[in-house]
């Protein structure tokens, strides 16, 4: 009986544990925004993969391979150059 009780004072609690409004997640930057200045960079797209050894790119910069590993956080300010199957800048981009 005493168990029942204790049941019946939690089970209030409960339901307005289930009531708490959760947080809204993290607003993500529109991926057209020009954050890293990647726009400056475009001419480059469709060039060799070797033109980037004759250009200086922002510190962070990342060059990555069509089969390379890279991590998933987002960098707004980071730009990243993806190479393509052909050994071509196939994409710039801010992430």
């Amino acid at each position: 009986m005493r168990g029942i009780k204790r049941f019946l004072l939690l089970a209030p609690l409960c339901a307005l544990a289930a009531c708490v409004e959760a947080t809204p997640p993290a607003q993500v930057p529109q991926p057209g925004a020009d954050s890293c200045n990647a726009a400056s960079f475009r001419g480059l797209v469709g060039q060799p993969r070797g033109v980037l050894d004759r250009v200086t790119l922002p510190a962070g910069t990342r060059i990555i391979g069509p089969r390379d590993a890279v991590t998933m956080d987002f960098n707004a300010g980071r730009m990243n150059f993806e190479i393509g199957e052909d050994g071509r800048i196939a994409k710039i981009g801010c992430y």
